[in-house]
């Protein structure tokens, strides 16, 4: 990450409607999850110019994807695409994507009817 401090403050927003949340934080180096660490962000420490990457949460719940998706917006995100079905994917596919401080594609799905 660029900024972690930015970085940090958005993910603490988008990921707590799926039930994410900062459970570890060491400064520079902070990890998220419901029950332990399984997503972490820390500073980018590779020369060169980084690489857009693909993240996808799972959701619960389809309102739980539109509650992501609310958190980006009222975040700054820029959106991608917002809420809706993804038949080509599969019927029940129901996601939305928005862009992280650092351009990342970050995605919220949920794979239930």
């Amino acid at each position: 990450m660029r900024d972690v401090a930015a970085s940090a403050a958005f993910y603490d927003a988008v990921l707590a409607p799926l039930g994410g949340t900062r459970l570890m934080d060491f400064g520079d180096v902070i990890g998220y999850g419901s029950s332990r660490p399984e997503f972490w962000l820390g500073p980018t420490e590779t020369a060169g110019e980084a690489r857009e990457m693909h993240l996808a949460f799972t959701a619960a719940n389809r309102e739980a994807v539109v509650a992501f998706h609310a958190a980006a917006v009222a975040a700054g995100a820029e959106v991608l695409h917002a809420p809706r079905l993804w038949p080509e994917y599969h019927v029940t596919y129901f996601g939305t994507f928005v862009r992280d401080p650092d351009g990342n594609n970050v995605e919220a799905v949920c794979h239930e009817p």
